[in-house]
């Protein structure tokens, strides 16, 4: 039987990894089992630029967590070594999480996850994992909003000089 302290250092863990799952609009569980330190340096520094909170949890105090949580559902998961990626962006914990894991060729796997406290699918993860980052999905909607005044003002300027008007030059900024 442990003794007071340690119990209570174990329940201040559950509390916080519990309003941690509650307030993070989406999490993986992942089986990190293989994974050099280098990998999983390269992976901590991946996840802080994605403002993703990874650690490394025993499965007991994690099932407590989930249980407490509303997440039992993934008990099941809860063998092996596991770590955990949260975050309050719901697409950035399974996209860095996914793409890590195709650059390691199966020594890193992606368990099960959560969204919006539901617990969800590996189809479900996969599919957000193939979101692109919001950057890139800005640029393309700015790119699909300009193409067609793109393609509009180079058909005006073929005409205009299929007709003989010279092209006007654009002024040089200055």
């Amino acid at each position: 039987m442990p003794n007071a302290k340690v119990l209570s250092e174990k329940q201040a863990i559950v509390a916080s990894l519990t309003e941690k799952l509650q307030s993070a609009a989406a999490g993986v569980i992942i089986d990190y089992k293989g994974i050099t330190v280098a990998e999983d340096t390269a992976l901590r520094a991946e996840c802080r630029k994605n403002e993703i909170e990874y650690a490394v949890v025993k499965n007991t105090l994690l099932r407590f967590a989930f249980n407490n949580a509303g997440l039992s559902e993934l008990d099941d998961q809860l063998n092996g070594t596991t770590s955990l990626a949260i975050a309050a962006d719901p697409v950035a914990p399974a996209r860095v999480i996914a793409d890590f894991a195709k650059k390691l060729n199966g020594k890193f796997e992606i368990k099960g996850g959560f969204m919006d406290g539901k617990v969800i699918d590996m189809a479900t993860v996969n599919a957000l994992a193939s979101i692109p980052a919001l950057p890139v999905l800005q640029a393309q909607v700015l790119g699909t909003m300009l193409a067609p005044i793109s393609g509009l003002a180079c058909v005006l300027k073929q005409i205009a000089e299929k007709q003989g008007a010279p092209a006007e030059e654009a002024p040089a900024a200055e």
